[in-house]
């Protein structure tokens, strides 16, 4: 991984992204930390996507993808991709399964045949598709773990993986299995940190401060063709600036190749 293909998740930083007038000083933050790169998803609804893309443009700062509304995604692909490409990215993924019944075949089928429907209109539009990952979909059904059935039953031109390393784990999975096992698929993850307290609870760390192993993890999605490695923290114990922080020192310590 170079330097340059790290990013932040910006719903990381959603607090402090609600406001069209908090938007440069959060960029200008995120820069003077030492990243290059963010996705962006946590924008205020007030917040128009041009005051992003020119704060982004201030501070040196790339739009490697989005996180888009399922619902959208999945009704207006072609609307989608177009805003995807007035920010200057080709990526964007589908975020959360909200409404879908895991439990219920027909359900998983739906969301299947949409996804790939929605993947090929926009690539066709040039830009790409990924399915983000949590929990949930490593429940079964019928004897098979649904996020296997979900890229097993997609055209990989159309529907790529972004992988979350915190929810694979979290799911009982193996990160460095699935992005082998997703290789030529990946061109974006999500690293995040999967930390046991000393109350044995489970809960999100700075990248580098929990139980993951970074090194074996990237190597993997390097070797499968990954294009950006995406910092996230869905819950910081303070603030979140110094915990993308202690994320950074760690990848670029740790994880970054000249």
């Amino acid at each position: 991984m170079k330097l340059e293909q790290l990013a932040v998740q910006l719903y990381t930083l959603r607090e402090h992204l609600q406001q069209p007038e908090q938007i440069p000083e959060t960029l200008r933050l995120v820069a003077e930390i030492g990243y290059r790169a963010i996705q962006v998803s946590g924008i205020g609804k007030d917040v128009p996507d041009e005051v992003v893309t020119a704060a982004a443009r201030e501070h040196g700062l790339v739009i490697c993808a989005r996180h888009d509304p399922g619902g959208d995604i999945l009704s207006d692909p072609a609307a989608v991709a177009a805003r995807v490409k007035r920010m200057a990215s080709a990526h964007t993924a589908y975020p959360f399964p909200a409404g879908i019944d895991f439990g219920d075949e027909s359900s998983v089928a739906g969301l299947i045949e949409q996804l790939n429907r929605a993947g090929k209109i926009m690539a066709e539009a040039g830009v790409t598709l990924s399915y983000h990952n949590h929990h949930h979909e490593f429940r079964k059904l019928d004897g098979r773990i649904i996020l296997e059935r979900i890229f097993a039953e997609t055209d990989p031109a159309y529907v790529k993986a972004e992988l979350d390393t915190y929810w694979v784990q979290y799911g009982g999975g193996n990160p460095v299995a699935w992005c082998r096992r997703m290789a030529g698929r990946i061109p974006l993850l999500h690293l995040k940190d999967y930390r046991i307290t000393d109350q044995a609870e489970i809960t999100f760390a700075a990248v580098g401060a929990g139980n993951l192993d970074f090194v074996e993890i990237v190597e993997a999605a390097e070797a499968g063709g990954c294009e950006w490695f995406i910092v996230e923290q869905d819950e910081c114990p303070g603030d979140p600036f110094e915990s993308l922080r202690q994320s950074f020192e760690f990848a670029r310590n740790n994880l970054v190749r000249p």
